[in-house]
């Protein structure tokens, strides 16, 4: 905004950089330029000041498209002006000479050509496509549209103003409509997710059956091997028991065979003695079963020898000596 300071009947303005102030003077141009300082007649002058930096609105458009959605856009459109004394001539630019401030509203009125361009633009883009399309493609192909539609108007170019960008921050279908669609991409997303689980839980199960498997086969292969081992260990046992008892049969034999040499020399000898014994006179083995009995007894205390014994034994000697004279 230009300061303005009256001093009698002069005054003097002084301009920021950023604007450009055009002087009338009887309906032509005494001054025209940006950050202009000078003095003049109140009474005899009209000053215009246009901003010369970039400037941005925003924009809002809601339609519907070619199948009957509401669909809302959302963003902003960058300006500035290229041609101020153009726009000067076009658009009431008017100061007032007192205080510096714009009379009117004249960045409403540019904005609002603006707006009312890309709207038209947005609507025809909109109408001309199904929601679904519109949604799939994004901002992009509309931002672009926007911009070749606001750089190629005339009526922009007849007041020195030019669009300098374009930026769209939304493109949305109503709420309900975007649950709507958002409903088979989430359905399908659940469905994927569940599969994912199930899968998970598959896997799960197999696992658990491939261990439940693998364990059962290792006990099975140990009781196998247990088993092999038991008939193992009774094979052991019976070749254990066999060679025992062939050891104790060979053992049996032995003895047997021992016992009947020993009891058999032991008959022969008794049969022998026998034998001798009954060659023997009565007289010679009475006097050898007392001597035997004598060997017998510890002590004799008393021996009692009748005539009629002693008689008998003298005469049964007697007899014996000429048999044994004789051999």
């Amino acid at each position: 905004m230009a300061s303005i300071r009256n001093i009698g009947l002069v005054a003097q303005l002084r301009s920021e950089a950023s604007s450009h102030v055009i002087r009338y003077r009887r309906g032509r141009i005494r001054q025209s330029g940006r950050g202009l300082v000078f003095w003049f007649r109140p009474e005899t002058s009209s000053i215009a000041e246009m901003p010369m930096d970039d400037r941005e609105m925003t924009l809002f458009v809601r339609g519907r498209s070619q199948d009957f959605q509401a669909v809302a856009v959302q963003g902003t459109i960058g300006w500035h002006v290229v041609d101020p004394e153009r726009l000067a001539s076009r658009i009431d630019f008017s100061i007032d000479l007192r205080t510096g401030k714009l009379q009117g509203e004249p960045i409403e009125k540019i904005e609002a050509r603006m707006a009312g361009i890309a709207s038209q633009a947005v609507l025809q883009y909109l109408g001309g496509k199904p929601v679904r399309t519109i949604l799939d493609a994004g901002p992009e192909p509309l931002r672009g549209g926007l911009e070749a539609v606001l750089a190629a108007d005339q009526s922009l170019a007849e007041i020195g103003v030019a669009a300098v960008s374009v930026r769209l921050t939304n493109l949305a279908p109503t709420s309900e409509l975007e649950r709507a669609l958002q409903t088979p991409t989430f359905e399908a997303l659940q469905q994927k997710a569940d599969e994912a689980t199930f899968s998970r839980r598959a896997l799960a199960v197999e696992k658990e059956r491939a261990i439940a498997e693998n364990e059962l086969a290792t006990r099975t292969e140990l009781a196998r091997r247990e088993k092999l081992l038991i008939a193992e260990e009774a094979e052991n046992a019976r070749n254990r028991a066999a060679g025992l008892a062939e050891a104790q049969g060979v053992e049996a034999t032995a003895e047997a065979e021992r016992i009947r040499l020993v009891e058999g020399a032991k008959v022969l000898a008794e049969a022998q003695r026998v034998a001798i014994y009954r060659d023997l006179p009565p007289a010679i083995l009475l006097g050898l079963a007392a001597q035997e009995l004598a060997g017998k007894l510890d002590t004799i205390e008393h021996v009692s020898v009748t005539p009629d014994l002693l008689a008998a034994v003298m005469g049964e000697f007697h007899k014996a000596r000429p048999m044994v004279g004789a051999r």
